[in-house]
């Protein structure tokens, strides 16, 4: 059984602590103290705010000040201290980047652990990362050992024939608020969501798959609102989707390769 801390409590970041549990392995996700995470139904952010969080049968629960003691295989810590003291309190074998930070230079965190895993744009094996995991869709979930990811494309995948529009991105800084839920069914024009006095309205008819929680604080341009366009019935709002499923059995390919490694 090995330590892992997953750095993003977001639906990448989740599958793959997720699927780590799942394989028995002692895993806490670090974040801050209110991500602007919107696919809470396929994350373990909500954790942060409600103390605990499910997602597939796997139990997320949040720990101001956790211990090694308090990691168990089947549970995901997750914790809103200072990196710097998660590190020090529990001192990670494997550490996993999965912020997603997309146009952001990662920092180098191949000396934080015995194996670093980074995700998506920014991440080259061998100079930042010991193993990077390629996150686009052209060849997600390849594990890189030596060599960069992919540039960041810009565009998400289609969805009910609709891309970027499904859509809202915060048009000021300020508190999010919302009195709806995620898979609640909005039609385009509806007033969804405030920032402060700024009203935010559906870009279209359909389901919400993703939702900022309520009261949380969002900077300018962040990601807040996302609409499936199909019915409730039809629309993939909780669970572990396609994609963040394909990144993390990369991840655990990859980590599979190090143990294997490291017992011959």
């Amino acid at each position: 059984m090995w330590t892992v801390v997953v750095q993003g409590s977001n639906d990448i970041g989740s599958a793959i602590a997720c699927r780590l549990a799942q394989d028995g392995q002692r895993v806490l996700i670090h974040d801050g103290p209110a991500p602007t995470t919107t696919r809470r139904g396929m994350a373990f952010a909500d954790a942060i705010f409600d103390g605990e969080a499910a997602l597939e049968g796997i139990r997320g629960i949040c720990i101001d000040t956790p211990r090694e003691s308090d990691l168990a295989a089947g549970t995901v810590v997750l914790s809103c201290s200072t990196f710097e003291d998660v590190l020090d309190s529990v001192p990670p074998d494997i550490l996993i980047d999965a912020r997603m930070r997309k146009r952001e230079i990662p920092q180098n965190i191949r000396a934080l652990a015995g194996l670093t895993i980074g995700l998506g744009p920014g991440f080259h094996a061998g100079k930042n990362c010991h193993i990077a995991i390629e996150t686009s869709w052209e060849d997600l979930g390849r594990v890189i050992d030596d060599g960069p990811t992919l540039e960041f494309r810009g565009e998400p995948r289609e969805i009910g024939g609709r891309q970027r529009e499904r859509y809202i991105y915060a048009p000021v800084a300020g508190s999010f608020q919302t009195s709806l839920n995620i898979g609640d069914e909005v039609s385009e024009g509806d007033v969804v969501a405030m920032i402060d006095d700024t009203p935010l309205h559906a870009p279209l008819s359909g389901t919400l798959r993703g939702l900022t929680r309520d009261g949380v604080p969002v900077a300018e341009r962040t990601k807040v609102v996302e609409v499936d366009p199909r019915s409730r019935e039809l629309a993939n709002v909780s669970g572990i989707a396609e994609r963040p499923g394909r990144i993390a059995d990369g991840v655990r390919r990859a980590l599979a390769a190090w143990i294997a490694q490291r017992a011959g």
